[in-house]
């Protein structure tokens, strides 16, 4: 998928928090350690720094929903995590979004913080972590 096709399927799925730009995904898709998965329906842009794994951004066409693409973009990003060396892996989402909390519990990530207004006034993110290797 081209910057260009991310940034329409990112803008159809996203109002708050707003969507990323074309300049913004080719920007993103340029840093080290940034991996894109992609189905027909979806995308999810992920990265691995040392061994944390960041879950960037989901985005499934509002007309796929509930049709799995969300639940297999996750699984895929877990596989390319550990493949990358990932022990454990974070994310950020909209309190306000239902459908990406219940995706990522279902998936077994777990609430670590809450970052109060971080997406505008009333617009909390929840922080939540997996990890992706048994504890040694």
């Amino acid at each position: 998928m081209t910057p260009a096709a991310l940034a329409r399927l990112h803008a159809r799925c996203f109002s708050t928090p707003r969507p990323w730009n074309e300049a913004e995904f080719t920007d993103i898709l340029s840093t080290t350690g940034t991996f894109l998965t992609h189905r027909p329906d979806g995308f999810l842009l992920g990265r691995v720094i040392a061994d944390e794994a960041e879950l960037l951004t989901i985005a499934v066409d509002p007309d796929a929903r509930r049709s799995g693409t969300g639940r297999a973009l996750v699984g895929d990003f877990l596989a390319e995590a550990r493949t990358r060396g990932a022990a454990t892996a974070f994310l950020e989402v909209a309190s306000e979004n239902t459908a990406a909390l219940a995706l990522y519990r279902a998936t077994g990530w777990q609430q670590e913080g809450c970052r109060r207004n971080y997406y505008g006034p009333d617009l909390d993110a929840i922080l939540m972590r997996l990890a992706l290797k048994p504890a040694e």
